[in-house]
């Protein structure tokens, strides 16, 4: 199955290439150690072979065990065959501290190198302090120009093949790129049909950035999803009709990567069909038609005395 999944090169990576469909592994409330792991092992024998995973999620280690293990195994011949994926946290979002934390994420996952490190948001924390919940009083600006520097540094002694960003907006992708000697690769945002970024795909388009669509099932189940993506009327309509999953696919056809989360045996097997049906004209049409709203508003990173004041201020108006 790991071969029917589709792939894009990465054009400020050399050509490497990455899997069009990869494995999520957020959960809030978090999960236990066992079942992360089994879930993952179990998606790799399935054919997954992107796994997407960050600091804060605390999902390196069953990450690494499981992969540990699929090799063991023989399910899996080289650990070259996988693409992993990590981002770097708000506290470690500071010029000296990249590094370390990338090491860290790769001690925890017992692995050489990543395929892929992102910046997670475009906001600092003061160092050392707690992962989560955030404490909005330990927000800080980042120095954009510092961090990606040393991002730059992290591809260039191989602890990583690639370099990229999350939930930026195109004007903070643009500040990145006007000092970037090495671009992202990546900007893994919310996408899906009622967060549909036409401006932000355009823009990160044009600079050869691929999108990376999280919450393309709108995340129901976690503190920061909705229902709104799975109750949607339209999307129920062409769902029934073509007895599919039609938002992984209609990501898929937008031209973005895409992650799936679910831990369901039965889920995962459905989210890797989506490669052998297409959406019609029609259906597309009456997808592009669908009122667009923000799930993920970023709430979080909002403080009257932080560096982001209101949402429009975070997002850029976007």
């Amino acid at each position: 199955m790991a071969d029917k999944i589709p792939t894009a090169e990465l054009v400020s990576s050399g050509g490497r290439k990455i899997p069009l469909l990869g494995f999520g592994t957020a959960t809030f409330p978090l999960v236990p150690f066992e079942e992360t792991k089994a879930a993952v092992l179990e998606a790799i024998k399935l054919g997954y072979r992107h796994f997407d995973t960050a600091a804060v999620y605390l999902s390196e280690e069953p990450i690494g065990q499981a992969i540990k293990e699929a090799l063991e195994l023989g399910l899996v011949n080289l650990r070259d065959e996988f693409f992993i994926t990590s981002k770097l946290w708000c506290t470690d979002a500071h010029p000296g501290l990249v590094i370390p934390a990338l090491q860290k994420s790769l001690e925890k996952l017992k692995l050489e190198y990543l395929d892929l490190y992102l910046i997670h948001w475009p906001v600092s924390m003061k160092p050392g302090v707690d992962k989560y919940p955030i404490k909005k009083e330990n927000l800080l600006p980042m120095d954009f120009k510092g961090v990606w520097a040393d991002m730059e540094e992290c591809q260039r002694k191989g602890l990583t093949k690639s370099i990229g960003l999350s939930n930026f907006s195109c004007k903070k992708v643009g500040g990145i790129l006007a000092n970037a000697k090495i671009p992202p690769a990546i900007n893994q945002v919310e996408l899906n049909p009622l967060w549909q970024q036409r401006q932000l795909r355009k823009f990160c388009a044009s600079n050869g950035i691929l999108l990376t669509a999280y919450s393309a099932l709108g995340a129901k189940g976690t503190f920061w999803g909705s229902n709104r993506v799975m109750d949607c009327p339209e999307l129920k309509e062409i769902a029934e009709a073509k007895g599919k999953t039609i938002c992984l696919r209609w990501a898929f056809e937008y031209g973005a990567c895409v992650l799936a989360k679910s831990f369901n045996k039965s889920r995962m097997k459905e989210n890797l069909a989506i490669f052998d049906w297409e959406l019609t004209e029609e259906e597309l049409q009456k997808i592009s038609e669908i009122p667009q709203t923000r799930v993920s508003l970023g709430e979080d990173f909002i403080y009257v005395n932080g560096p982001y004041k209101t949402i429009e201020e975070f997002w850029d108006g976007e």
